[in-house]
C-alpha cells in the first residue's frame, strides 16, 4: 500500500491541520495542490471536501500555499482536476464502458 503524502497547515486560529495531498494539477502554467483533511473524527465520513491551493513561491524561493479566492481561478482548476481525474481512470477497452451506460 502507498504511503499517503501529508502536509501540516496552520489555520487562521493557528492551529495545525493536516491534509493529505491527493494530487498537483498544472493550469495556465501555475501548480495547483488538492488537499482533503485528515482528522480522526472524519475518518468514518465517506464524503470528503477537497480544498484547492495555488503553489506560490516567497522572497526566500520557499513554496508556499496562497488560497484561490477567484472564483473564476477555482471553477477552472476544479474542472481541470475532474477531467484528470476521470483520463487517470477510463477503461482500456471502451466496448467494456458502453455496457453500463444505458
Amino acid at each position: 500500500m502507498d504511503e499517503l503524502e501529508t502536509i501540516t497547515l496552520l489555520d487562521e486560529n493557528g492551529e495545525e491541520a493536516v491534509f493529505e495531498v491527493l494530487g498537483v494539477v498544472n493550469v495556465e502554467d501555475t501548480d495547483y495542490a488538492i488537499l482533503i483533511p485528515i482528522s480522526e473524527e472524519d475518518e468514518d465520513e465517506e464524503e470528503e471536501e477537497a480544498y484547492i491551493f495555488r503553489v506560490d513561491t516567497d522572497e526566500n524561493g520557499e513554496e508556499v500555499l496562497s488560497e484561490v479566492e477567484d472564483d473564476g481561478e477555482f471553477e477552472m482548476v476544479k474542472d481541470a482536476w475532474e477531467t484528470l481525474c476521470v483520463d487517470e481512470f477510463e477503461l482500456d477497452d471502451e466496448d467494456d464502458f458502453d455496457e453500463y451506460d444505458e
